[in-house]
């Protein structure tokens, strides 16, 4: 395939993509191809959750100013382009009963509606391949789940002249995954080594209660990008308001992860090119073709 190669993640909030697949956005950016960010809400109703930054008056008016600066920075780290599509941050409900989401939040819009917004961004952008979210949202995250929905809805339309005339000449993506990168093997693997060696693991709760988190996934994909782990953790520490550096994302040293998992992970959700699992490739069977 002559035709630059093209990749789209599509996440709820700023930040997700910093913490879902940002290594293989960076590998991919290093061979040459356009990768496109689009995120669907302003995090506007996210908690600070570094512990050194709650509490700061400036930051709890000006959220939503502050995490698109967050973004910003994030983006540049990881070389990508950015888009917003503009909706509302629902916030995460907590409690039980479950209090109703916000009036005119993301998760409360018309699905067929609100991927109106991504189907234009996919019309003008012309990626090859989506990554978004599986029908549980990765985690059951009102966001999450809406992001799976109007990806869904999206991918089918994008390329039918008779769906959203109004957003741009048809383009059909040929491929669309899930985000798996929070698998069990991956998590098992990393605390058997870190035991192995006698280092505390963060990880050993998960396991204990991974049985309470849905099904197993399917992965179908794992993408070797240990090189770029580094450039990923600099963009989600670029999101101060959402990251504790000294926390449990970052207490398994880089080099060991390389050793013992330097991949990032999928499931190949709908593909229209063929290809034969696993792969190694977002662009397994389009490279070629």
């Amino acid at each position: 395939m002559t035709e630059q190669l093209r990749l789209m993640a599509v996440h709820a909030h700023p930040d997700d993509e910093s913490s879902k697949g940002a290594a293989t956005m960076a590998k991919y950016v290093s061979e040459g191809v356009d990768v496109l960010v689009a995120t669907c809400t302003g995090g506007e109703r996210g908690s600070i959750l570094n512990p050194k930054l709650q509490g700061d008056p400036y930051i709890e008016e000006h959220i939503h100013e502050v995490r698109a600066k967050e973004m910003a920075e994030a983006r540049d780290i990881l070389g990508v382009q950015q888009e917003w599509l503009g909706f509302v941050d629902s916030g995460l409900p907590e409690g039980d009963p479950l209090p109703p989401l916000p009036e005119g939040c993301f998760a409360l819009q018309d699905v067929d509606e609100a991927a109106g917004a991504l189907v234009k961004l996919i019309r003008e952008f012309r990626p090859h391949v989506i990554t978004t979210y599986d029908e549980n949202g990765g985690y059951p995250h009102p966001d999450h789940i809406m992001t799976h929905k109007i990806s869904m809805v999206a991918f089918e339309a994008a390329g039918d002249p008779e769906r959203y005339p109004e957003a741009g000449e048809p383009w059909q993506p040929l491929k669309l995954y899930y985000n798996q990168g929070f698998n069990r093997p991956r998590t098992q693997a990393l605390h058997d080594a870190l035991l192995e060696r006698g280092m505390e693991s963060p990880y050993g709760e998960w396991l204990e209660r991974w049985h309470t988190m849905g099904r197993e996934r399917t992965l179908t994909t794992y993408v070797p990008c240990g090189d770029f782990f580094e450039i990923r953790d600099k963009a989600l520490i670029a999101h101060a308001t959402q990251i504790d550096p000294d926390g449990g994302w970052f207490r398994v040293p880089l080099d060991l992860q390389r050793e013992v998992w330097p991949t990032e992970e999928y499931e190949l959700a709908k593909s229209l090119v063929d290809t034969s699992l696993p792969e190694d490739d977002l662009f397994a069977g389009i490279r070629n073709n």
